[in-house]
C-alpha cells in the first residue's frame, strides 16, 4: 500500500497530504522505549478518564490501529501520528507497540502531525482553533500574528470595509483552499467565532484548553471583568454543569450589580440630576402658579443663554 493511502487511512489526511512522490512504508512493532515525542507536539490535553478507558480496551483487544513513526537514529523513532494511542499503551504497560514507519523530513512530519491532530473526533473548540492556526502558520510560513491579521483583513474586505484587494493575494487564496480541505469550518466563521477566543481572559482560556467548558459558555462568563467574580462563576459553571441560559442569568445579575455600584463621575451625576428635575417639572403642579411659572421661565432663559454661549465658543475654536 502506498504511503499516501496508508496515511489517509490512519489519519484522514485526504488531499491535505499533497502531491509529493510516494514512498514505501513498513509495518512493524517497536519497543516503547525507542519511540520519542517531537519537540513540538500539537496535542495538548488528554482526558484522563477517556485515556484510561482506551488503555483498558487495548489491554482487552489489542491496538487496532498502529501509530505512525519515522526513523531519526539507529534505535530511535519519532512519533508522527497517534500520541493518544501511544500514551494509552504506556498506561497499559505494553513493552512493544504496532507501528507504521514512514520516510519524511521535518517539515512534512510537522504537517502530518498538525493535520492528524485536526482529524480527532474528541477535539475541543480551543484545540481545533489553535490547530487550524498552527496549520495555517506552517503552510504560509509566516508568524501566527500575521495569519490572524490577514484573516481579519480578508473579513473586512469581504464585508466591503476595505479596498486593499487582499482576497486575491497568494496567502489569502491559500487560506481559503486550506479551510475547504479541512472541511470543518469556513474561514469566515473562523474569524467571527474562533479568533475572539484568543482575546479571552487567561483563566477562561485555561478551561477551554482542558475541555472543561463549551466556548459559548466561556464567552458569556468572560463578560465579567472582576477576576474574583469571574473565577467564581467559572468554577460554579464547571462543577454544576450549568446550562447556557443559567450562566447568562448569573452573569447578567453580576454585571447589573457592578453597574449599579460603580461610582458616577460628576458629569454623570449632573446629567442624572437634570433628568430628574425635568421629569419632576413635567409632573409638577407648579404650572398652575403664575409667579412660579415666571421664575421657571427666567431660569430657562438663563439655561438657554448658557447653551448659546457654548455654541459660540465651539464655533470660534473651529
Amino acid at each position: 500500500m502506498s504511503q499516501r493511502r496508508e496515511l489517509e487511512k490512519l489519519t484522514g489526511l485526504d488531499n491535505l497530504f499533497g502531491d509529493d512522490e510516494e514512498k514505501s512504508l513498513s509495518d512493524s512493532t517497536l519497543p516503547l522505549s525507542q519511540i520519542i515525542l517531537p519537540p513540538s507536539q500539537p496535542r495538548r490535553y488528554f482526558d484522563p478518564v477517556k485515556l484510561k478507558s482506551l488503555a483498558d480496551s487495548i489491554k482487552e483487544v489489542g491496538l487496532l490501529e498502529p501509530i505512525v513513526v519515522r526513523k531519526i537514529q539507529d534505535d530511535k523513532y519519532e512519533l508522527v501520528a497517534g500520541e493518544r494511542r501511544l500514551k494509552a499503551c504506556e498506561i497499559a504497560k505494553f513493552e512493544e507497540i504496532p507501528v507504521v514507519i514512514i520516510e519524511c523530513d521535518d517539515k512534512k512530519a510537522r504537517k502530518l502531525r498538525l493535520v492528524e491532530n485536526l482529524q480527532r473526533e474528541d477535539l475541543n473548540t480551543w484545540e481545533e482553533t489553535i490547530g487550524i492556526l498552527e496549520l495555517l502558520t506552517h503552510e504560509l510560513e509566516i508568524e501566527q500574528e500575521m495569519v490572524v491579521s490577514l484573516l481579519y483583513q480578508m473579513n473586512n474586505e469581504s464585508k466591503g470595509n476595505s479596498n486593499h484587494n487582499v482576497m486575491v493575494s497568494e496567502e489569502a487564496l491559500a487560506i481559503q483552499t486550506i479551510f475547504t480541505q479541512i472541511g470543518k469550518i469556513t474561514w469566515e466563521s473562523f474569524v467571527s467565532n474562533r479568533l475572539p477566543l484568543l482575546k479571552l481572559p487567561l483563566d477562561i482560556q485555561a478551561t477551554l484548553k482542558n475541555g472543561q467548558i463549551e466556548y459559548t459558555k466561556a464567552q458569556v462568563i468572560a463578560r465579567i471583568k472582576n477576576d474574583e467574580k469571574r473565577q467564581y462563576i467559572l468554577k460554579k459553571a464547571i462543577e454544576e454543569n450549568l446550562s447556557l441560559s443559567a450562566i447568562k442569568e448569573l452573569v447578567g445579575d453580576i454585571i447589573q450589580t457592578q453597574s449599579e455600584n460603580k461610582p458616577q463621575s460628576p458629569q454623570q451625576q449632573n446629567k442624572e440630576r437634570v433628568g430628574k428635575i425635568y421629569k419632576s417639572l413635567l409632573k409638577s403642579k407648579i404650572w398652575d402658579d403664575e409667579k412660579k411659572v415666571k421664575k421657571v421661565n427666567r431660569l430657562l432663559d438663563q439655561i438657554e443663554a448658557l447653551l448659546e454661549e457654548k455654541k459660540e465658543d465651539a464655533s470660534i475654536s473651529t
